[in-house]
């Protein structure tokens, strides 16, 4: 299935960026609506359903986190332990 949102992604991670991203989508579609543009106003209904749906409603947080980072925390930057080269 096709994802035009993908949840997943770290950027979607703080509650404050779907809520801006969602109430973003609402504001435009009142906009729409307001200036009788009926289908775009439709369109963005839409769109502001499923992008509720998918960063708040459905959304689970993934449980990977910092495992990416630290690597140079346990020496594997080419230096000595104190971060020195040599």
């Amino acid at each position: 299935m096709l994802k035009f949102i993908d949840p997943d992604h770290p950027f979607y991670r703080p509650l404050w960026i779907r809520l801006l991203i969602v109430l973003f989508c609402a504001v435009w579609t009142a906009v729409e609506f307001y200036g009788e543009q009926t289908l775009w106003g439709m369109i963005f209904l839409a769109v502001t359903a499923y992008a509720s749906a998918a960063l708040l409603v459905f959304y689970k947080p993934s449980e990977k986190g910092g495992e990416e980072t630290g690597t140079a925390e346990k020496g594997e930057a080419g230096g000595d332990q104190d971060g020195t080269a040599g």
